[in-house]
């Protein structure tokens, strides 16, 4: 039995496959075959010639009555594939358009004055996102050193953290408290939660009642369990203070740098978290809205120990098995606390769960990572932090996890054993030995 080769319908460059056909199809013509379209590299039949479809000998036509060739189909899947494809695309872009159409674009238009407490990394690349989205917009930065301060004035730098990166003029500093929150609209909270209660308390006086908090910290207090959501209003002494977290992957480098990013706002006010949503967003930022607070915070929080703990397994050469089973357990650990707390699973698995662990677990920038990395080279802490310019939060974090896991009765090893190493009660290597002898249970 001859063969007749055939053009596949899969691949559209001239891919062959066998088709069995019948003994008098002994010749083939080649030049039955499809021109190939410079543009698209697709199959296209010639006018002038026979069909592709069904492609024989000159004698085909003399086939007796009954007989049929194997013929492709009039429908060309590569084709069908790229159409349902585009019309996807298209839908999407259709919703997007409507949805902008119908959202309130003003926040910005009517804010004239934003407040960022702290003159860190992160407070000054948000500083910086801000005063780029409106010229006309004030942008006081409050800080306490004079030489960031004189530096962010005179040069448009922060010396301290982005000595290379200019900032748009309407950033200005400040070290007057009084100053800097005069008829803010908005106010970006950026000091480290262990001293957030108390600089709080020191400003307070200058602080409106209604002024909006964004809350740029990720932590917990150390001996009060308490999120930044519970420190700022009790620090401020208004209960009704308006509170929104803001939290996701994002380095301070990045943001600067201009390169895309995604955050989530969560606010208990609906309206509240939609307004600070249309603050902060650009072509450069995508944030969304959430109303578990409880569920950002808290993931935003042990984030910082689990990529201690990921550091620890990069710094002891463990592999990459270890650092996925090791952060794969502490996802877990961080859902099972947070959803007993009140947290939303979801949450858990959004940007600022899994989105930021992620980040924080897996990327050289990470300072929490960096702490665990040298930890797991032999390393001590003192030196570690005594030689670090940023606030490695994951550190003090630690230990308020541990009494959280207590107060809800939570089994949490891996977060269990950072904090053990970091109180010098456990070696990075006994703590590797003991979490693999752990009774090997059903996963949930």
């Amino acid at each position: 039995m001859a063969t007749v080769w055939e053009p596949s319908a899969v691949n559209p460059m001239f891919s062959l496959k066998f088709h069995p056909s019948y003994s008098n199809h002994r010749n083939l013509n080649f030049l039955n075959f499809p021109l190939k379209s410079a543009s698209h590299g697709l199959c296209l039949p010639d006018t002038n010639r026979p069909s592709c479809a069904g492609m024989s000998s000159p004698s085909s036509s003399r086939q007796p009555h009954g007989t049929d060739l194997d013929t492709e189909s009039d429908s060309d899947p590569t084709r069908d594939r790229r159409r349902a494809v585009r019309l996807a695309w298209e839908k999407l872009s259709r919703w997007s358009r409507s949805w902008r159409s119908k959202v309130k674009t003003d926040v910005l238009e009517r804010t004239n004055k934003v407040v960022v407490l702290g003159g860190g990394s992160f407070g000054t690349a948000m500083a910086a996102h801000v005063a780029n989205k409106k010229a006309q917009l004030e942008v006081k930065m409050l800080v306490r050193d004079p030489q960031v301060c004189l530096s962010i004035n005179e040069r448009h730098c922060n010396c301290k953290y982005f000595p290379e990166h200019k900032l748009p003029e309407n950033v200005v500093a400040t070290t007057d408290a009084k100053d800097a929150l005069v008829d803010a609209d908005y106010c970006l909270h950026a000091v480290p939660v262990q001293f957030s209660s108390s600089f709080l308390e020191s400003v307070a006086d200058f602080v409106d009642p209604g002024l909006p908090f964004i809350s740029l910290s990720k932590g917990l207090e150390l001996n009060t369990l308490r999120m930044m959501s519970q420190i700022i209003p009790q620090a401020l002494k208004n209960p009704r203070q308006p509170f929104v977290a803001l939290s996701g992957p994002s380095f301070a480098s990045e943001l600067m740098n201009q390169l895309p990013t995604a955050m989530v706002v969560a606010s208990k006010d609906k309206k509240m978290a939609n307004a600070v949503q249309q603050l902060l967003s650009s072509s450069q930022l995508r944030i969304s809205t959430s109303s578990d607070v409880t569920g950002v915070e808290i993931a935003g929080a042990l984030k910082n120990v689990l990529a201690i703990a990921a550091g620890i397994v990069e710094g002891m050469n463990l592999g990459n098995n270890s650092m996925a089973a090791l952060v794969a357990q502490g996802c877990s650990e961080i859902r099972w606390l947070a959803t007993k707390m009140g947290a939303k699973p979801t949450t858990i698995t959004g940007l600022s769960g899994t989105g930021d662990i992620m980040l924080t677990c897996f990327v050289n920038l990470s300072r929490n990572r960096t702490v665990g990395v040298r930890l797991g080279s032999g390393e001590k802490l003192e030196d570690i932090l005594n030689s670090m310019n940023q606030v490695a939060e994951g550190v003090s974090t630690a230990g308020a996890v541990i009494a959280l896991a207590q107060k809800y009765n939570v089994k949490l090893p891996v977060l269990t054993a950072v904090a053990r190493i970091i109180d010098n009660e456990l070696t990075p290597k006994k703590a590797v030995f003991e979490l693999m002898g752990l009774p090997q249970v059903e996963e949930v």
